[in-house]
């Protein structure tokens, strides 16, 4: 799952795996070779570098490991949405949710 958002995610930016690795703090010589385990899933980063990976595509971090594709696509969608409109969209969320449940 990590791997595969990191690689859609990065391939879509436009990101070499080397330049993300170095964006990242990784020595250049091993920063493509470590990014391609990440995207292979041979190797899952730790929490921290996840973090900064995320940062530097400047995606939020439970986008990576959500499991669930729809709800990773909506993680992206929500962090688009300003600061100031959070509440509204959070409060036709609920609305929406609780339909069901009438």
């Amino acid at each position: 799952m990590f791997g595969r958002r990191l690689k859609k995610v990065r391939t879509q930016l436009g990101v070499p795996q080397d330049k993300l690795g170095v964006l990242i703090g990784l020595d250049e010589g091993s920063s493509s070779a470590r990014m391609s385990r990440y995207e292979s899933g041979v190797h899952e980063p730790p929490y921290p570098t996840a973090l900064n990976i995320a940062k530097a595509l400047k995606i939020p971090v439970a986008y990576l490991y959500c499991d669930d594709d729809q709800l990773a696509e909506l993680i992206l969608l929500l962090a688009t949405v300003k600061k100031k409109d959070i509440g509204d969209v959070r409060e036709f969320l609920l609305k929406y949710s609780n339909q069901d449940s009438k």
